[in-house]
C-alpha cells in the first residue's frame, strides 16, 4: 500500500486508479488501473486462478533474493508463462542476489547492473554482546538524538509489538527530558498500519525537529525516506538476535551511519552470509495440497 500510494503521489493520479494495490481482502483498482502493486501471495493466488497472467503484459518480482515460499513457487510458473507468451516482459530486481545464477534460470536473461549511491557508510559494532535488544535500540536512539545535530534515524525491529513497546519507551524519555532536548518525531511503519499513518514517514522532519522511524522490513524492502536511507548490506534485518539499527542522512545528500548492535566478531563468525530460502525450511504440506487441488 505504501508503495502504490508514494508511486500515485509522484504520478499526480488518484489512487485505485491509474495506479493500484491489491492485498489480501482488499482490492484498490479499477478498470483504467496500468500498475497494480501485489504481495507474493496475492499474485501465487491470482496464478492458481489464471495459469498464465493474460490480465498482465509485465511482471516485476522485486527483491528476489528474499527467496520467500510464494515467490520460489512463483519462479517456476512464470518461467514457464515466459517461454509461452512472447510478448511478456519480466523483470527480476535485487540489489543483493546472484544474478548469473538467476539468468541462467530464467534462459540466459540478460543482466543489467545499475550502479548504486556512492557516499560511503560508517558501520559501528558493540563492543560486547547485547543481552537485550530492544533496551540498547531504545538507548541508541536516544544517544544519537541527544548527541548529533542532524540526520534522521531509522530502527528495523521485528513486529507490530516491538515497534509499540520502543515507541513508548521513547515518548516516555521525551516527556521526562522535556525542553532538555529538541523534539523528537517518532513515525512508526509496519504493513497492518493504516496507509494514512504509514504515510507520515514520507512528510518533510520540521525545522529543529529529529525524526526516528520505527519499521519493519518493509522499509527495507521496497521505500526510501527522505531524510533516512537504508542501503543494502549482507545482513537480514529481522534476525531474532540483537538487530541491525540504522541511523543516516539521506542517500541523496551525503554519508550516513550504520549501528548494528552485536559485535563484529558474531557479523563475520555467527551470523550466516545468506538467509536459508523459506522453502528449505518450512513444512510443505499446505503447499502441495494447494498445487494438487489445482493441477491435478
Amino acid at each position: 500500500m505504501s508503495v502504490a500510494a508514494r508511486v500515485e503521489e509522484e504520478m499526480g493520479v488518484k489512487l485505485g486508479y491509474e495506479v493500484g494495490y491489491a492485498i489480501r481482502f482488499e482490492d484498490c483498482t479499477s478498470d483504467k488501473t496500468i500498475m497494480k502493486y501485489v504481495i507474493d501471495g496475492s499474485l501465487l493466488r491470482e496464478f492458481l486462478s489464471t495459469h498464465l497472467l493474460d490480465d498482465y503484459t509485465c511482471l516485476i518480482i522485486d527483491e528476489a533474493h528474499e527467496r520467500t515460499l510464494h515467490t520460489d513457487i512463483l519462479f517456476g510458473s512464470i518461467k514457464d508463462i515466459a517461454r509461452v507468451r512472447p510478448g511478456f516482459k519480466l523483470l527480476i530486481s535485487s540489489a543483493t542476489l546472484d544474478a548469473q545464477k538467476f539468468s541462467e534460470y530464467f534462459d540466459n536473461a540478460p543482466i543489467f547492473n545499475i550502479p548504486g549511491k556512492p557516499y560511503p557508510v560508517q558501520v559501528c559494532y558493540t563492543k560486547a554482546p547485547e543481552a537485550n535488544y530492544i533496551s540498547a535500540a531504545i538507548t541508541t536512539a536516544m544517544q544519537l538524538h541527544i548527541s548529533q545535530k542532524n540526520g534522521d534515524i531509522l530502527v528495523f525491529l521485528t513486529g507490530q509489538y516491538e515497534i509499540g513497546a520502543v515507541q513508548e519507551s521513547l515518548q516516555h524519555t521525551c516527556r521526562v527530558l522535556g525542553s532538555k532536548i529538541y523534539e523528537l518525531m517518532i513515525c512508526p511503519i509496519y504493513a497492518n498500519l493504516p496507509p494514512d499513518m504509514q504515510s507520515k514517514i514520507f512528510e518533510p522532519t520540521p525545522p529543529g525537529v529529529r525524526k526516528v522511524v520505527l519499521a519493519t522490513n518493509i522499509v527495507e524492502a521496497s521505500i526510501t525516506i527522505d531524510g533516512v536511507y537504508s542501503p543494502k548490506t549482507r545482513m537480514e534485518s529481522l534476525l531474532v538476535v540483537p538487530v541491525v539499527f540504522k541511523s543516516f542522512c539521506s542517500s541523496h545528500v551525503g554519508p550516513g551511519h550504520c549501528f548494528r548492535l552485536y559485535t563484529q566478531r558474531a557479523f563475520h563468525n555467527e551470523l550466516e552470509e545468506n538467509t536459508v530460502p523459506e522453502i528449505q525450511r518450512t513444512n510443505l504440506t499446505n503447499v502441495v495440497l494447494t498445487l494438487k487441488v489445482f493441477f491435478f
